[in-house]
């Protein structure tokens, strides 16, 4: 997608998936590309309109969670990008046409990022299927014998990993390992928030059929 490049006066990096522009309010804007990502590894081809499903189902959840902890999303609304310009004496068409960056848009907070991808499996799936093959485990935590991949667990489990930077895997690490990285308090609170968050999307799942 090269509409986010007209952005280029405020670019700040790009991810995997997602580019990182800075406003002059001390907001930040994530644009959301049609890049494919496969275990840590941005793939050639592109699918069309991909950044903007992506898009919408993020602010779906963000809107639909919002009750259990606060995120970062302002709005989505690419004039809001155009208005903020406009006062660093950019003008609103030097940014590109807005019909192109509509629905990849997320306008958001500054927020601190914990070293920590919070992870929650209902499923025997991934990873966590491998260590259990080979030790009966998922990320340490023993599980009844028997089981097959894709069963699903008695009981969600909070199973964190690192957080690796581009071209690094992450990779999982026991609950222990986690407070090394962030004190208990706020280890935690993150636990009880994604399990929370897990619920509540399964339950809405579970509702509809999914």
């Amino acid at each position: 997608m090269s509409s986010a490049n007209s952005l280029a006066e405020t670019f700040l990096r790009s991810g995997k998936v997602r580019d990182l522009y800075e406003l002059p309010n001390g907001r930040m804007v994530l644009v959301a590309s049609d890049r494919i990502s496969a275990f840590d590894v941005v793939l050639p081809t592109e699918v069309p309109d991909k950044g903007r499903v992506l898009t919408g189902i993020s602010r779906f959840w963000f809107a639909e969670t919002a009750g259990i902890v606060r995120n970062h999303l302002l709005g989505t609304d690419p004039s809001l990008i155009s208005a903020a310009l406009e006062g660093r004496g950019i003008e609103p068409a030097e940014i590109g046409p807005l019909d192109e960056l509509r629905g990849r848009v997320m306008v958001c907070q500054p927020a601190i990022v914990l070293p920590i991808e919070a992870v929650v499996r209902g499923y025997l799936a991934g990873s966590g299927w491998k260590e259990y093959r080979d030790s009966g485990t998922v990320c340490g935590i023993a599980l009844p014998a028997g089981l097959r991949e894709s069963d699903r667990l008695p009981e969600p489990m909070f199973t964190p990993a690192t957080k690796a930077p581009i071209g690094e895997h992450d990779e999982n690490i026991s609950f222990d390992t986690m407070i090394l990285s962030t004190g208990g308090e706020v280890a935690e609170r993150i636990r009880a928030i994604s399990l929370e968050l897990y619920r509540r999307a399964s339950d809405y799942a579970a509702g509809r059929g999914i």
